[in-house]
């Protein structure tokens, strides 16, 4: 933990904060910025902008002063590879409606993402004291959102940690017990922060993967410590001595919390096919904090609890102790235990009504609209939001964001491009086209603004139509509009391979864990109504509007473009962490000779408080990221919240029961061949508690 905590603890301060985090590097609107900045030298992205509320008469000649003093400013950085003004452009667009405001466009040379970061910041540090100044753009909004991100972490870390830790003693009935998975978590979490510093070197990783590893890192350890913990106690009363016990615990539930840490990692693994890196970083993230937590839970916890030994029930008042002995040798009298009963009771009647509710929970799905990054997720106190807001509302709009056309043509080539940028004047959502400009050594470079604002249905469509007009050269199409074009197609191609892994993962590892295939088609049928149902509800309030001022929100009108796959893999990664843990407790009492609908009841009874437990701390773990100022990370908490909830409610208490009861003996049912390889490769547990030595004399 000191090794990780002081190489590690730095890496929020290494990790990018820029807006390629959601770009496909080998897009076609990447290709087109690239072209221009090599060819030219300089970017065609407006990356900062310097807006001045002169309260004045931008003509005049003391707010001309005021501009070109900043202009020079500005230009003086070296990273600084064009200023874009009224006066030097003589464009009236950079005049506001009113005529008191301004603002100064600054494209930089070739530069890293660091570099472009760095060099905004200098800038801003350069102006910030002018009167009336506000800066924004690109660069300083992807800088605003990760400090926002740092800051949001750190208030969600102090509000989350005091309840966990309340809650936590709830759940494990005692305080030293309660201690343990915090312990775990910051194990996993230290860790995984040294893992990501070191693949960090290698490639570039996004600063919202620190988000993910924080609550999944929380959500993992109290589940693996959850599980062992009470097996220990299980086993301890059942008369063992602290060796036996853990190795008994270790045998069982350790086995166990293994198997599920991979399967929880190879669907993370998921978000490793696609190229942003947002998603791959996260998916990083991933695959660490659910290998760190399972050495956590295997290395660490069971060298403390060889330790405390019976001690682990220490600091636990009596009632809380007595439930512990209850819940470690009742299994057919709990509420869990009942509650399959009266569902097996029914099948058909729960079934039908608790599908009919998640399928009615995710109809607003149906209606789905999606936004990109841009300065609008940032809370209104940032001067990027600021900026862009004053942009669109007090200018003529999208000048700052034009879809910019790279043509591969001879300088010779202007009656051709003249003709060209005729043919774009046509289009239905083209405002005003530029006139072609030479844009360094046989490059041109024309600039179309369109009518609607960059993310809109309407500036996607002008996109697709501009790269079928025919002109006679290679042509190449970018800006913010064409890159979240580009974002959704590169999202789609790689989506196939990206579920393929999901669905293989549930579907393989399951039935190396029961032996059937008829459980994994079901966790996988489940999987999917519980995700349809968060989205849906995700739908109902962010994309709607709706709880704006319960969550301190302004609505896009849409769900952030990743947000869908990042959850699904989440999800489908917790689901089956869970599914793990009950269908062992299912096999174990079915291996033991229990019935089909008694193996269920058991399994329920051992398995649902702790289930429960454990996804309500890990939805106060992750639900925290609601608080966030950041609107697609508070997407994000309260997505993996919901999604959590009604796997823990819905799915496990009352479908698994009706389903496996409807499905009987055809629950465990495999083809031979499979079988066989189950028998021969499968994960089972050893004999169900053995009887403790006889005393010595």
């Amino acid at each position: 933990m000191l090794v990780c905590g002081a190489f590690g603890g730095p890496v929020a301060a290494k990790l990018s904060t820029a807006g390629s985090n959601f770009e496909d590097a080998g897009s076609p609107s990447v290709a087109a910025r690239d072209l221009i900045e090599s060819r030219s030298g300089v970017s065609p992205d407006a990356a900062v902008v310097v807006l001045l509320r002169a309260n004045a008469d931008v003509r005049s000649p003391t707010v001309r002063a005021r501009v070109e003093k900043l202009r020079r400013t500005i230009a003086a950085d070296e990273a600084v590879g064009r200023v874009y003004d009224f006066y030097s452009t003589h464009n009236p667009t950079f005049v506001s409606k009113d005529g008191r405001s301004t603002y100064l466009a600054v494209a930089f040379k070739p530069l890293s993402d660091t570099e472009v970061e760095d060099a905004a910041k200098r800038i801003q540090k350069q102006v910030k004291d002018e009167p009336g100044v506000l800066v924004g753009g690109a660069a300083i909004a992807g800088s605003q959102v990760g400090d926002q991100v740092g800051k949001d972490l750190g208030r969600a870390e102090g509000f989350a940690f005091p309840i966990l830790l309340l809650l936590l003693f709830v759940v494990f009935r005692g305080f030293a017990a309660a201690l343990l998975p915090l312990l775990g978590g910051v194990v996993a979490i230290l860790a995984t922060f040294l893992g990501l510093r070191v693949v960090n070197s290698f490639t570039p990783l996004s600063v919202f993967a620190l988000n993910l590893t924080t609550g999944l890192g929380l959500g993992l350890a109290i589940d693996y410590n959850l599980f062992i913990v009470s097996r220990f106690r299980e086993e301890l009363a059942r008369g063992l001595s602290t060796r036996q016990a853990l190795a008994r615990t270790l045998a069982t539930a350790g086995r166990t919390a293994a198997f599920s840490g991979f399967i929880v990692a190879t669907a993370m693994a998921s978000l490793l096919v696609y190229p942003q890196p947002f998603l791959y970083s996260m998916g990083t993230g991933g695959i660490f904090v659910a290998l760190f937590s399972v050495f956590s839970a295997l290395v660490v916890l069971p060298a403390v609890l060889s330790l405390l030994g019976p001690r682990v029930n220490a600091l636990s008042p009596a009632r809380f102790r007595r439930s512990v002995e209850d819940s470690a040798t009742l299994s057919e009298h709990g509420f869990w235990y009942r509650l399959s009963h009266a569902v097996m009771r029914r099948p058909i009647v729960f079934a039908v009504t608790s599908a009919a509710v998640m399928i009615a929970l995710g109809v607003p799905f149906l209606g789905i609209k999606f936004t990109g990054v841009d300065a609008s997720v940032l809370p209104t106190s940032a001067s990027a939001r600021q900026v862009d807001d004053a942009l669109k509302s007090e200018f003529p709009p999208n000048r700052t964001s034009p879809v910019y056309i790279a043509v591969e043509a001879p300088p010779s080539a202007g009656p051709e491009m003249r003709d060209y940028a005729r043919q774009l004047r046509s289009l239905d959502g083209a405002a005003t086209v530029q006139p072609p400009q030479p844009s360094g050594e046989d490059l041109w470079q024309v600039d179309v603004i369109p009518r609607e604002a960059p993310l809109a249905p309407e500036s996607k469509r002008l996109v697709r139509d501009i790269r079928d007009v025919s002109v006679p050269y290679p042509v190449h199409v970018g800006g913010e509009t064409a890159s979240f074009v580009d974002q959704g197609e590169s999202l789609s191609s790689h989506l196939p391979l990206g579920i393929g892994i999901l669905v293989a993962t549930t579907l393989i590892l399951l039935f190396m864990l029961t032996g059937s295939l008829i459980l994994p088609l079901k966790s996988l049928v489940m999987n999917l109504l519980t995700l349809s149902a968060t989205f849906g509800l995700l739908v109902f309030v962010f994309q709607d509007g709706r709880l704006e001022s319960v969550l301190r929100y302004t609505s896009q009108g849409a769900l952030e473009e990743t947000q869908p796959i990042l959850l699904a893999a989440i999800f489908f990664a917790l689901s089956t962490d869970y599914g793990v843990f009950l269908l062992t407790r299912i096999k174990e009492a079915r291996d033991a000779g229990a019935s089909n609908s008694d193996a269920v009841a058991v399994g329920l009874e051992r398995t649902g408080r702790l289930v429960t437990s454990a996804a309500l701390v890990f939805c106060i773990a992750v639900g925290a990221f609601s608080t966030s100022k950041i609107i697609f990370i508070k997407e994000l908490g309260l997505g993996m919240a919901i999604a959590v909830i009604l796997d823990a409610t819905i799915v496990r208490g009352v479908l698994v029961p009706s389903l496996m009861r409807l499905l009987g003996e055809w629950n465990w049912w495999a083809p031979r061949p499979l079988r066989r390889v189950y028998e021969r490769y499968g994960l089972r547990e050893a004999p169900e508690h053995p009887a403790p030595p006889a005393p010595q004399p």
